[in-house]
């Protein structure tokens, strides 16, 4: 069945991406890995940009599990009527069969009608007569402003042209609808970045951190593993949809100490509340049942499920030892996986999902273990004697982004379950207004989504979500390592001076001229600025 998707007008490229994951976690394509997508198309002569989607799902409840997980979209509606008047809405919604509209018009029900807009502003006087308008359609029950059976919408978006900073619209389009579901914005003011015990200088923000966990199809019973844990903002996202977690990073005193007892990772967990309410109502998959009760046992006593360990460790020198092989992971063993009985008998250790933010040098720049002395061969490698292994801080190296992105593909492609998914930024360099479109590639991965997010006029993030296809081995291995000589020579034709910090905070000459420009500065009116939302 079509219906009306309505998304918030930000992170354009992120919006279809996330619907489509969410489609592929709640099971609207089936059980196979492959290519999946939904159908699409957009309302008559609607840019592209437009928040008005329409989309087929094959049933209701999947429609409103997908909105009310989501963080882009606004709502899902069953459309029941549009037109580019009122009056042809009129006649559109008379014409909507019987059969449909009844069951929500019942005496013994209660409704709320809401109007809104996009790219202008009703007032409540309009609002009202708007309201009025539809007494053609015979609602019989009461009107419930604060908890209502049923929810009607009523949005419209008016012939503004093109000179807004909105995409253009040529002609007008009034929608009508009852709610299906809507998006879960609620969650983001309680994980605010400015709420938390602990906060590092590259902390996703929330927003950003839920997209990437619904990516990564972050559900109770998966583990998810983020390699450059810093502050854990990515994990609290995953733990929040009741995913198991675990962190790595180089730093040992990110992950041990923070700022103290009270302001570190482990305490932004505490700090958080997890929704007790959505795991209940979340359908039991088979034998993971006895795992709900032991996650609900971990909520009790945290707020949200901890994470089963955060590691000091390199991601270009994994702790993982050699000849762990593909297993199902089985959710209730990596609950207690850290048990030296159960790690004897079940030595391997695979991960559902991988998401992570690889430093790339803007902010931090990426370490790896070694240090300078080291990476010369001036010194020899070492063992730290068992007296200072609790105080001593290992010497680091510069750790290059191409290096970086290669190791941590090699690690995905190991320690990933088949199907699983590798979800990361990548930077890029804009030029002339673009940016560049080719992407770290490996054998064992498809990548299935890119959305870019426009951070300034120099440079802009990707984020990449790749899904596993086809199993490691020593031959994929050494393919993968070709690919990334070719992929690291391409690399650096785009560092300006080989620094990518340098490239984005450099003057930009071409933009000079324009700031003693008095006309450009007061007469131009806006333009469409597309993702930069």
């Amino acid at each position: 069945m079509w219906y009306l998707c309505v998304f918030f007008h930000r992170l354009l490229d992120y919006r279809r991406p996330e619907v489509e994951s969410l489609a592929k976690l709640f099971g609207v394509f089936g059980d196979g890995d492959g290519d999946c997508c939904l159908e699409w198309r957009l309302p008559e002569q609607h840019h592209p940009d437009s928040p008005f989607h329409f989309i087929h799902l094959p049933s209701e409840d999947l429609a409103r599990s997908i909105a009310n997980r989501s963080i882009l979209v606004k709502g899902i509606y069953e459309l029941w009527g549009e037109g580019s008047s009122y009056e042809e809405l009129e006649d559109t919604i008379k014409s909507y069969p019987d059969d449909r509209k009844l069951p929500y018009l019942t005496p013994e029900s209660t409704f709320k009608i809401t109007v809104d807009s996009f790219g202008k502003v009703i007032g409540f006087q309009e609002q009202n007569e708007r309201i009025q308008g539809l007494a053609y359609i015979p609602f019989k029950g009461q009107v419930n402003l604060r908890n209502p059976d049923h929810r009607f919408w009523l949005m419209e978006t008016d012939d503004y042209g093109s000179n807004n900073g909105l995409p253009p619209v040529v002609q007008r389009r009034i929608f009508f609808g009852r709610e299906v579901g809507a998006a879960a914005r609620k969650l983001l003011p309680t994980y605010q970045l400015k709420s938390r015990n602990y906060l590092g200088p590259t902390a996703m923000d929330a927003e950003m951190a839920f997209l990437m966990a619904n990516q990564a199809l972050a559900t109770r019973g998966k583990l998810v593993y983020d390699p450059f844990v810093g502050t854990g903002s990515i994990l609290i996202a995953a733990a929040h949809f009741g995913a198991m977690t675990m962190g790595e990073d180089i730093d040992i005193r990110v992950v041990r100490d923070g700022r103290g007892p009270d302001c570190n990772v482990w305490s932004n967990f505490k700090q958080t509340l997890f929704s007790y309410e959505y795991l209940i109502h979340q359908p039991l998959s088979g034998a993971n049942e006895l795992l709900a009760w032991l996650i609900y046992s971990c909520l009790l006593q945290y707020g949200l499920p901890m994470p089963i360990s955060l590691l000091r460790a390199d991601n270009n020198l994994p702790p993982w030892r050699p000849g762990l092989e593909e297993v199902i992971s089985c959710p209730l063993l990596l609950v207690f996986w850290k048990f030296p009985v159960l790690d004897d008998l079940y030595g391997n250790l695979v991960f559902d999902a991988i998401i992570c933010d690889p430093p790339y040098g803007v902010r931090a720049g990426g370490r790896k273990s070694g240090g300078r002395k080291l990476m010369k061969g001036a010194v020899a490698p070492y063992t730290v004697p068992d007296d200072k292994r609790t105080d001593h801080i290992p010497s680091t190296a510069s750790y290059s982004l191409a290096e970086c992105v290669h190791d941590l593909l090699d690690l995905a492609a190991r320690m990933l379950i088949m199907g699983g998914r590798l979800v990361f930024f990548y930077p890029v360099l804009r030029e002339n207004g673009s940016s560049e479109k080719r992407f770290p590639e490996h054998p064992c991965f498809m990548l299935v989504a890119a959305c870019e997010q426009i951070l300034s006029p120099r440079y802009s993030r990707i984020l990449l979500t790749m899904v596993k296809t086809e199993s490691y081995s020593e031959e994929v291995r050494e393919s993968a390592r070709k690919n990334h000589l070719g992929f690291k020579e391409n690399h650096l034709k785009w560092l300006v001076d080989g620094n990518l910090h340098s490239a984005v905070f450099s003057p930009d000459n071409s933009q000079m001229g324009m700031v003693g420009d008095s006309k450009f500065n007061k007469e131009s009116k806006p333009k469409y600025r597309g993702k930069y939302v």
